[in-house]
């Protein structure tokens, strides 16, 4: 069978993947655009503290995060993957009551988190924080190198017989695939779609923004410009897994899906010849995530922009990250700036992920926003099952997109 998957991200590289294992014909199609989220992805996979009031969402977190340890013998690579814990840190120890009844309530559908615990010294495990923080242990939260993950299952894909091209893919009214060379981006004054944000607004992981009275620059469309005729790509089903560019893909099938761009930028400092290695994941009530990684490096992030199709690092947005997390670890403060990075996280306006047939033979997968490293291999396993016409491992009606 030829499957055709349009994009390369997390979960386009596990949809590749997964076909190619399975004796699939794959093409997967690069487009190479600015503002991807997987290399942007700070690498957090701790499901069970999020989505309380959300099913759909936690089911499909939590699945994607118990499946990482096969994943990792699978591939039979180092991806960066360790179980470091997580800290779940509040000024206020009362503060930290809502999520520890929501983690014993799902201990026993969910024991890999491990058993959770009080610490009353969190700077004995993480150093740089505040002496004035309450913190929680997950044990079973890992971390794990985005960049390393997609580019292990790429490499395995391309073991399998995959092939990947370079350019921009669009779709006729039919579902056919034509490739074109990628000119430089456009951008044009355009309204977002209205989008959910209450429960994000609740999460551990994925706060309001800082500054919400911050100016903001006009949100904008993702208009590519497209040269000459295009090659046409043979393709007996496509996955359409181009993360916030999964809806302008699909306009010409006449569905109209509202995937838009959460702009997210993050820090890389150093602690030279500190070990930070195996530090827990700083997840605060209110503020960025810090987690540490092999070479003394920590990941502070991220902020959380409606600001359209814009991959640029802000010094408003830089601002944010290094106050945030200078209050949460003052201990930061002489560590010194490695990189900044700066992703567009693709959210599905009407709410959770967007998973499921649009037409007969045109799947998408997108719509992680942050939670993509944590669902975004398991999606792209459900992708490949359905392209396949195979039935999916959870069933997908709350993911499905509007069919015209």
């Amino acid at each position: 069978m030829r499957v055709v998957v349009i994009g390369s991200g997390i979960v386009g590289a596990a949809a590749a993947y997964y076909l190619s294992r399975r004796g699939a014909e794959v093409t997967v199609v690069d487009g190479g655009y600015p503002g991807a989220a997987t290399p942007a992805s700070a690498g957090i996979v701790c499901p069970w503290v999020d989505h309380a009031e959300d099913d759909a969402w936690y089911r499909l977190t939590r699945e994607g995060a118990r499946r990482y340890p096969g994943l990792v013998g699978e591939l039979g690579e180092d991806i960066g993957y360790a179980k470091v814990g997580a800290l779940l840190v509040a000024e206020e120890p009362v503060d930290l009551e809502p999520v520890r009844g929501l983690l014993r309530r799902r201990y026993d559908e969910a024991p890999e988190m491990g058993e959770v615990t009080d610490v009353t010294t969190p700077t004995e495990l993480f150093p740089p924080l505040s002496d004035t923080l309450s913190a929680l242990l997950v044990p079973g939260a890992a971390r794990v190198d985005g960049d390393a993950v997609r580019a292990a299952l790429l490499r395995a894909a391309l073991e399998g017989g995959a092939r990947i091209r370079t350019g921009a893919a669009r779709l006729t009214p039919a579902g056919e695939v034509i490739v074109h060379a990628t000119a430089a981006e456009d951008a044009a004054a355009c309204p977002l779609p209205e989008a959910e944000t209450s429960e994000e607004a609740g999460s551990w992981r994925q706060s309001r923004p800082l500054d919400p009275a911050a100016p903001q620059p006009p949100a904008v469309t993702a208009a590519r410009r497209l040269t000459g005729e295009g090659v046409p790509v043979e393709a007996d089903a496509v996955i359409v897994a181009a993360g916030a560019w999964t809806g302008e893909v699909c306009r010409p099938l006449g569905v109209a899906l509202p995937v838009f761009p959460r702009r997210g930028q993050i820090l890389h400092v150093c602690m030279e010849g500190v070990d930070t290695a195996w530090w827990p994941i700083i997840l605060p009530r209110n503020g960025p995530y810090l987690l540490g990684f092999p070479d003394s490096r920590i990941v502070i992030g991220a902020t959380v922009e409606d600001v359209g199709f814009a991959p640029r690092v802000t010094m408003g947005g830089l601002d944010e990250v290094i106050e945030a997390g200078l209050r949460t670890a003052p201990g930061l403060y002489n560590a010194t700036v490695v990189e900044t990075r700066v992703g567009l996280r693709p959210v599905y306006a009407p709410g959770p992920a967007l998973i499921g047939p649009v037409t007969g033979r045109v799947v998408v997968a997108t719509g992680l926003s942050a939670y993509g490293l944590t669902a975004g291999p398991f999606t792209g396993a459900i992708a490949a099952d359905l392209a396949l016409g195979e039935t999916p491992p959870i069933d997908i009606t709350p993911y499905a997109p509007p069919i015209p």
